[in-house]
């Protein structure tokens, strides 16, 4: 009886044995990976359509003052007055510098004195020649000195008005070459002034490019300074000869504003926008795979990716136009093309 129990003990054992066993196993056949016989791959989508193919082409350039000038007095002496610094603005015919003119003022007070005296001749020469008194030539002499006498009264008031030196236009002292008790001569340079009430933004267009533009059109600019900001601009001069790199120097002039204030030597930009063609069936360029000769796309079909071949036509910096090979409402895959084959499942975004 006793050995019944210890068999039936060691039959139990055995049999809880080999229930955990069996436990354990389909625990673990649960977590062994078995892969997928059909995996879907993710990838980004779009769709082939019908759109106007435009090529937008990014120049840059740099702004130069709308004028700048030095100034230079016709005339010599010492400066009696400066009423300018750097950095100021002055407006135009404003006083900028006075040169002494007690000189030519002594010279012209001289010649009013000689011609009062040839004005009392003459009115004695006319009384006389009426009556025979002198001869008419004598007349005619002091007709002659008058005029000669008010010609370089004339010369030395143009002179005392050189005197005072004046701004051609209303700018900028952007430099100041003298100060108050120089002696200057004709043509010395005094101060510079410019004007960026308006600047020019010059750009060099390559030689394919320049047929883009013409003088008058409107082109709108960006700065770094004021990136948000649009600037509306006028092409002002085409160059009529390029450089050696066959370059042509464009100016584009824009106005100044308190708003979206620019200085000359800024760097500006302009995105000039061409028709490359128009209304085409065209996908994005990171669509197309394979050479320029054999192009090749994955379009999505029924949940998988099919590798078909396609023709190009016109390209642009974000498109390429379709020719053959699509249609239009195609979805084609533009990322993730390197986990993919001919056939494969995808999940499309």
């Amino acid at each position: 009886m006793k050995r019944l129990f210890i068999f039936l003990g060691v039959i139990a054992v055995i049999g809880l044995t080999a229930a955990k066993l069996l436990s354990n196993k389909e625990q673990t056949a649960q977590k062994v990976y078995v892969p997928d016989p059909d995996p879907k791959v993710g990838v980004k989508t779009a769709v082939a359509e019908m759109r106007k193919l435009s090529q937008e082409s990014a120049f840059l350039g740099s702004f130069t003052p709308n004028r700048k000038v030095e100034i230079r007095p016709q005339a010599g002496g010492e400066i009696i007055r400066l009423t300018i610094e750097e950095g100021q603005f002055v407006k135009a015919g404003q006083l900028i510098a006075k040169l002494d003119d007690e000189q030519l003022r002594y010279q012209v007070e001289a010649l009013q004195v000689t011609l009062e005296g040839y004005q009392n001749d003459l009115k004695r020469y006319e009384v006389l020649v009426k009556g025979d008194a002198v001869p008419a030539v004598n007349l005619e002499r002091t007709q002659l000195s008058i005029r000669s006498t008010q010609a370089q009264i004339k010369q030395l008031n143009k002179q005392i008005q050189n005197t005072n030196i004046i701004a051609p236009f209303g700018g900028i002292i952007t430099a100041k070459m003298v100060e108050k008790g120089s002696v200057v001569s004709i043509g010395t340079p005094m101060a510079e002034i410019t004007d960026i009430s308006s600047l020019k933004l010059v750009v060099n267009i390559p030689e394919k490019s320049i047929n883009e533009f013409r003088t008058g059109k409107s082109i709108v600019i960006k700065t770094d300074v004021n990136p948000d900001a649009d600037l509306k601009g006028r092409v002002t001069m085409v160059a009529a000869e390029g450089d050696d790199a066959h370059n042509y120097p464009v100016e584009i002039t824009v106005a100044n504003s308190q708003n979206h204030p620019l200085k000359a030597g800024m760097y500006g930009s302009i995105a000039n926008s061409t028709d490359v063609k128009g209304e085409a069936l065209s996908v994005p360029r990171q669509a197309i795979m394979g050479s320029a000769k054999q192009p090749q796309l994955y379009v999505v079909e029924n949940g998988k990716a099919v590798l078909r071949s396609v023709g190009i036509g016109s390209t642009t910096n974000d498109y390429y136009e379709i020719t053959k090979g699509l249609k239009a409402g195609d979805r084609v895959v533009t990322s993730g093309q390197i986990n993919l084959q001919d056939g494969t499942s995808v999940i499309a975004q």
